[in-house]
């Protein structure tokens, strides 16, 4: 079995990341009892200087904002899914090289399928950063030639625009000034809000979703969100962004290690417990 491997998650703020407990919860329980995976502090400046610092005891990193972007031009290969979405959260250090991957929009694509949601007929991506971008590609991959998003400022999507046309997905933009919230023309919203953004008009947009309709908040504490709340007090079916966290991470332990039969749901259970600690 190998040994002597790290890895770690980066980003900024990084304090309150789930990625150690989840990582090394699948470690303990695949009895990779030498792998190590630490937090570090990182902004896109100091990126660069750290990633040059790894040696050939890494194995990976998983990358958080405001890296997802900013980690491309430090990498020998970059997957075609990471390519089109144009963010890579995931490094693999393979072969002397560093290799991106995205495993964000397997992560969104898994956390709506367990819950029943794999076949959705219309979406709205609320938000227009590197997540909504994975949103957009798992909208694709669940089979949807077209979605909708919602940005604060128009002129901030040309990015998710660029993304949604490389994905063969017709995007249409609206803003939130212009955005019927009581009439949401989609059974799925992805919300990729940061907590609290969406609590003055989750009411509305729960009104307006149509009955059975679902929402996958990516937000994971506090949880529930007011979205959530007022989706759920509506009969809707609702997806907390820890199902996303959990299933992305385990494609990266995947990805990382080289073994297959990741411990998914103790890594569940230990992301929950330590959610419930952080509650109290």
């Amino acid at each position: 079995m190998t040994t002597g491997h790290r890895a770690a998650v980066l980003g900024s703020p990084i304090g309150h990341s789930l990625s150690p407990v989840l990582h090394r919860t699948a470690y303990a329980a695949m009895g990779l009892r030498d792998w190590r995976y630490d937090a570090f502090e990182c902004t896109e400046d100091g990126l660069p200087a750290l990633v040059e610092t790894m040696g050939a005891e890494w194995a990976g990193l998983s990358l958080t904002m405001p890296l997802k972007r900013a980690v491309l031009p430090l990498l020998e290969t970059v997957s075609e899914l990471a390519v089109r979405v144009g963010a890579a959260n995931t490094v693999v250090f393979r072969d002397g090289a560093r290799h991106g991957e995205n495993t964000d929009v397997h992560g969104i694509v898994q956390a709506l399928a367990e819950t029943g949601v794999s076949a959705p007929s219309a979406v709205t991506v609320l938000g227009g950063g590197a997540t909504a971008a994975s949103a957009i590609a798992a909208v694709r991959e669940m089979g949807l030639p077209r979605a909708t998003l919602v940005v604060r400022d128009a002129g901030r999507a040309a990015e998710t625009l660029e993304v949604a046309e490389r994905l063969g997905v017709a995007l249409t933009v609206r803003t939130f000034a212009t955005f019927d919230r009581t009439a949401v023309d989609a059974d799925l919203i992805v919300s990729t809000l940061p907590s609290g953004v969406a609590d003055g008009f989750a009411d509305e947009i729960a009104r307006g979703l149509p009955e059975k309709g679902a929402l996958l908040d990516v937000v994971y504490s506090p949880w529930p969100t007011a979205l959530a709340r007022a989706v759920q007090g509506r009969g809707g079916t609702v997806v907390s962004g820890f199902s996303m966290l959990l299933h992305q991470a385990a494609r990266q332990v995947e990805l990382m290690t080289g073994y297959g039969d990741v411990p998914v749901e103790a890594m569940r259970a230990a992301g929950e417990a330590e959610i419930a600690r952080r509650a109290t």
